[in-house]
Protein backbone atom coordinates (compact mmCIF):
# COMPACT_ATOMS: atom_id res chain seq x y z
CA UNK A 1 0.00 0.00 0.00
CA UNK A 2 1.25 3.50 -0.78
CA UNK A 3 1.30 6.36 1.66
CA UNK A 4 -1.70 8.64 2.24
CA UNK A 5 0.05 11.32 0.18
CA UNK A 6 0.36 9.00 -2.77
CA UNK A 7 -3.35 8.13 -2.51
CA UNK A 8 -4.17 11.87 -2.67
CA UNK A 9 -1.92 12.26 -5.72
CA UNK A 10 -3.70 9.39 -7.50
CA UNK A 11 -7.10 10.93 -6.68
CA UNK A 12 -5.95 14.35 -7.90
CA UNK A 13 -4.67 12.86 -11.16
CA UNK A 14 -7.92 10.92 -11.71
CA UNK A 15 -10.04 14.02 -11.08
CA UNK A 16 -8.29 15.81 -13.96
CA UNK A 17 -9.46 13.12 -16.38
CA UNK A 18 -12.98 13.88 -17.54
CA UNK A 19 -15.51 11.09 -18.15
CA UNK A 20 -15.23 11.38 -21.92
CA UNK A 21 -13.13 10.16 -24.81
CA UNK A 22 -9.94 11.94 -25.83
CA UNK A 23 -7.96 12.17 -29.05
CA UNK A 24 -4.62 10.36 -28.78
CA UNK A 25 -2.51 13.53 -28.75
CA UNK A 26 -4.74 15.16 -26.11
CA UNK A 27 -4.72 11.99 -23.99
CA UNK A 28 -0.91 11.89 -24.08
CA UNK A 29 -0.73 15.60 -23.13
CA UNK A 30 -3.10 14.99 -20.21
CA UNK A 31 -1.16 11.92 -19.04
CA UNK A 32 2.04 14.01 -18.99
CA UNK A 33 0.24 16.84 -17.14
CA UNK A 34 -1.09 14.61 -14.33
CA UNK A 35 2.22 12.71 -13.96
CA UNK A 36 3.21 13.14 -10.30
CA UNK A 37 5.84 10.48 -9.49
CA UNK A 38 9.56 11.19 -9.72
CA UNK A 39 10.50 8.25 -11.96
CA UNK A 40 10.17 8.06 -15.75
CA UNK A 41 6.95 6.06 -15.99
CA UNK A 42 6.26 3.60 -18.79
CA UNK A 43 3.28 4.60 -20.91
CA UNK A 44 1.03 1.74 -21.97
CA UNK A 45 -1.89 1.11 -24.29
CA UNK A 46 -4.65 -1.29 -23.18
CA UNK A 47 -6.72 -2.53 -26.12
CA UNK A 48 -9.99 -4.42 -25.49
CA UNK A 49 -10.81 -6.74 -28.39
CA UNK A 50 -14.14 -8.25 -29.43
CA UNK A 51 -12.80 -11.78 -29.70
CA UNK A 52 -13.05 -14.91 -27.56
CA UNK A 53 -9.47 -15.33 -26.34
CA UNK A 54 -10.19 -18.95 -25.34
CA UNK A 55 -10.69 -19.96 -29.00
CA UNK A 56 -7.42 -20.78 -30.77
CA UNK A 57 -8.73 -19.34 -34.07
CA UNK A 58 -9.27 -15.97 -32.34
CA UNK A 59 -5.75 -15.68 -30.94
CA UNK A 60 -4.23 -12.25 -31.60
CA UNK A 61 -0.47 -11.77 -31.48
CA UNK A 62 2.17 -9.98 -33.47
CA UNK A 63 4.94 -7.41 -33.40
CA UNK A 64 5.31 -3.75 -34.25
CA UNK A 65 8.33 -1.47 -34.58
CA UNK A 66 7.47 1.74 -32.72
CA UNK A 67 8.40 4.84 -34.77
CA UNK A 68 9.96 6.50 -31.71
CA UNK A 69 11.21 3.38 -29.91
CA UNK A 70 10.52 2.50 -26.29
CA UNK A 71 12.90 4.87 -24.59
CA UNK A 72 14.92 2.00 -23.19
CA UNK A 73 17.56 -0.07 -24.90
CA UNK A 74 16.88 -3.78 -24.68
CA UNK A 75 19.78 -6.15 -24.07
CA UNK A 76 19.54 -8.57 -26.98
CA UNK A 77 20.91 -12.11 -26.86
CA UNK A 78 21.47 -13.88 -30.20
CA UNK A 79 21.89 -17.65 -30.36
CA UNK A 80 23.45 -18.68 -33.65
CA UNK A 81 26.38 -20.49 -35.23
CA UNK A 82 29.40 -19.63 -37.38
CA UNK A 83 29.16 -16.44 -39.45
CA UNK A 84 25.73 -15.64 -38.02
CA UNK A 85 27.30 -14.91 -34.61
CA UNK A 86 29.39 -12.15 -36.19
CA UNK A 87 26.36 -10.85 -38.12
CA UNK A 88 24.43 -10.54 -34.85
CA UNK A 89 27.35 -8.78 -33.13
CA UNK A 90 27.73 -6.30 -36.00
CA UNK A 91 23.98 -5.53 -35.81
CA UNK A 92 24.36 -4.58 -32.14
CA UNK A 93 23.59 -7.77 -30.19
CA UNK A 94 24.74 -7.43 -26.58
CA UNK A 95 25.50 -11.15 -26.39
CA UNK A 96 26.00 -13.59 -29.27
CA UNK A 97 27.04 -17.22 -29.25
CA UNK A 98 25.91 -20.80 -29.63
CA UNK A 99 25.71 -23.77 -27.29
CA UNK A 100 27.96 -21.98 -24.78
CA UNK A 101 25.20 -19.43 -24.16
CA UNK A 102 22.50 -22.13 -24.10
CA UNK A 103 24.51 -23.79 -21.32
CA UNK A 104 24.88 -20.48 -19.47
CA UNK A 105 21.08 -19.90 -19.60
CA UNK A 106 20.50 -23.44 -18.28
CA UNK A 107 22.74 -22.57 -15.36
CA UNK A 108 20.47 -19.64 -14.46
CA UNK A 109 21.82 -16.65 -16.41
CA UNK A 110 19.06 -14.04 -16.97
CA UNK A 111 20.93 -10.82 -17.83
CA UNK A 112 19.11 -10.05 -21.15
CA UNK A 113 15.73 -8.65 -22.28
CA UNK A 114 15.17 -10.31 -25.68
CA UNK A 115 16.34 -13.50 -27.37
CA UNK A 116 16.68 -14.19 -31.10
CA UNK A 117 17.94 -17.37 -32.73
CA UNK A 118 18.68 -18.93 -36.09
CA UNK A 119 16.46 -21.92 -37.03
CA UNK A 120 19.39 -24.39 -36.89
CA UNK A 121 19.82 -23.59 -33.16
CA UNK A 122 16.23 -24.41 -32.20
CA UNK A 123 17.13 -27.98 -31.27
CA UNK A 124 19.50 -26.68 -28.59
CA UNK A 125 16.98 -24.01 -27.57
CA UNK A 126 14.30 -26.63 -26.97
CA UNK A 127 16.00 -27.34 -23.63
CA UNK A 128 15.32 -23.74 -22.55
CA UNK A 129 11.52 -23.73 -22.94
CA UNK A 130 10.90 -24.00 -19.19
CA UNK A 131 13.31 -21.14 -18.48
CA UNK A 132 12.53 -18.70 -21.32
CA UNK A 133 8.83 -19.56 -21.84
CA UNK A 134 7.48 -18.19 -18.53
CA UNK A 135 9.44 -14.95 -19.09
CA UNK A 136 7.98 -14.52 -22.59
CA UNK A 137 11.47 -14.74 -24.11
CA UNK A 138 11.31 -17.99 -26.09
CA UNK A 139 12.19 -17.25 -29.73
CA UNK A 140 9.31 -17.90 -32.14
CA UNK A 141 9.17 -17.82 -35.97
CA UNK A 142 5.74 -16.08 -35.78
CA UNK A 143 7.25 -13.02 -34.11
CA UNK A 144 10.36 -12.95 -36.29
CA UNK A 145 12.69 -13.98 -33.47
CA UNK A 146 13.66 -17.27 -35.16
CA UNK A 147 15.23 -16.32 -38.46
CA UNK A 148 18.38 -16.65 -40.56
CA UNK A 149 18.19 -12.84 -40.96
CA UNK A 150 19.57 -12.55 -37.46
CA UNK A 151 21.13 -9.13 -38.03
CA UNK A 152 17.82 -7.61 -39.06
CA UNK A 153 16.03 -9.22 -36.07
CA UNK A 154 18.59 -7.70 -33.67
CA UNK A 155 18.33 -4.24 -35.31
CA UNK A 156 14.51 -4.25 -35.13
CA UNK A 157 14.50 -5.04 -31.41
CA UNK A 158 17.13 -2.37 -30.79
CA UNK A 159 15.00 0.11 -32.77
CA UNK A 160 11.96 -0.47 -30.54
CA UNK A 161 10.18 -3.58 -31.83
CA UNK A 162 7.58 -4.77 -29.33
CA UNK A 163 5.54 -7.93 -29.18
CA UNK A 164 1.84 -7.94 -28.36
CA UNK A 165 -0.39 -10.81 -27.34
CA UNK A 166 -3.99 -11.03 -26.18
CA UNK A 167 -4.50 -12.13 -22.57
CA UNK A 168 -7.20 -14.46 -21.23
CA UNK A 169 -9.62 -11.55 -20.71
CA UNK A 170 -9.40 -10.37 -24.34
CA UNK A 171 -7.12 -7.40 -23.65
CA UNK A 172 -3.73 -6.53 -25.15
CA UNK A 173 -1.34 -4.47 -22.99
CA UNK A 174 1.53 -2.87 -24.94
CA UNK A 175 4.22 -0.46 -23.72
CA UNK A 176 4.51 2.52 -26.10
CA UNK A 177 7.24 4.66 -24.53
CA UNK A 178 8.13 6.76 -21.51
CA UNK A 179 6.36 9.71 -19.87
CA UNK A 180 9.32 11.95 -20.86
CA UNK A 181 8.42 11.47 -24.56
CA UNK A 182 6.68 14.31 -26.39
CA UNK A 183 2.89 13.82 -26.55
CA UNK A 184 3.15 13.62 -30.36
CA UNK A 185 5.69 10.76 -30.12
CA UNK A 186 3.44 8.83 -27.75
CA UNK A 187 0.46 9.40 -30.06
CA UNK A 188 2.41 8.18 -33.12
CA UNK A 189 3.65 5.09 -31.28
CA UNK A 190 0.04 4.40 -30.16
CA UNK A 191 -1.22 4.76 -33.74
CA UNK A 192 1.40 2.25 -34.94
CA UNK A 193 0.28 -0.26 -32.27
CA UNK A 194 -3.44 0.14 -33.11
CA UNK A 195 -2.68 -0.34 -36.83
CA UNK A 196 -0.62 -3.49 -36.11
CA UNK A 197 -3.39 -4.95 -33.91
CA UNK A 198 -5.97 -4.15 -36.64
CA UNK A 199 -3.76 -5.97 -39.17
CA UNK A 200 -3.59 -9.01 -36.87
CA UNK A 201 -7.40 -9.34 -36.80
CA UNK A 202 -8.30 -13.06 -36.94
CA UNK A 203 -10.68 -14.15 -39.72
CA UNK A 204 -13.00 -15.65 -37.07
CA UNK A 205 -13.54 -12.27 -35.31
CA UNK A 206 -17.11 -10.99 -35.65
CA UNK A 207 -18.57 -7.52 -35.05
CA UNK A 208 -16.51 -4.58 -33.78
CA UNK A 209 -12.98 -5.87 -33.36
CA UNK A 210 -11.20 -3.05 -31.47
CA UNK A 211 -13.77 -2.17 -28.84
CA UNK A 212 -11.92 0.12 -26.48
CA UNK A 213 -8.48 1.70 -26.19
CA UNK A 214 -7.14 3.19 -22.96
CA UNK A 215 -3.91 5.15 -22.51
CA UNK A 216 -2.29 4.84 -19.11
CA UNK A 217 1.06 4.95 -17.31
CA UNK A 218 2.66 2.98 -14.48
CA UNK A 219 1.01 5.06 -11.75
CA UNK A 220 -1.31 7.25 -13.82
CA UNK A 221 -5.05 7.15 -14.51
CA UNK A 222 -6.59 5.40 -17.52
CA UNK A 223 -7.69 7.78 -20.31
CA UNK A 224 -10.27 6.52 -22.84
CA UNK A 225 -9.49 7.12 -26.52
CA UNK A 226 -12.06 8.47 -28.99
CA UNK A 227 -13.48 5.55 -31.09
CA UNK A 228 -13.29 7.70 -34.27
CA UNK A 229 -9.55 8.16 -33.68
CA UNK A 230 -9.18 4.39 -33.16
CA UNK A 231 -10.93 3.74 -36.50
CA UNK A 232 -8.59 6.15 -38.31
CA UNK A 233 -5.49 4.47 -36.84
CA UNK A 234 -6.89 0.98 -37.60
CA UNK A 235 -7.64 1.98 -41.21
CA UNK A 236 -3.93 2.70 -41.70
CA UNK A 237 -3.17 -1.01 -41.28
Amino acid sequence: MGSGGEGKNIDRARKQVEARFYRLGDAAELLKKVHYVKFDETVELAVNLGVDAKQSDQMVRGTVVLPHGLGTSKRVLAIAGGEKIREAQEAGADFAGGDDLVQKIQEGWTDYDAVVATPDMMKSLGRLGKILGPRGLMPNPKTGTVTFEIGRAVKEIKAGKVEFRIDKTGIIHVPIGKIRFAASQLAENAQAVIAAIAKARPAAAKGRYIQRVTLTSTMGPGIGIDPAEIDVAAAAA
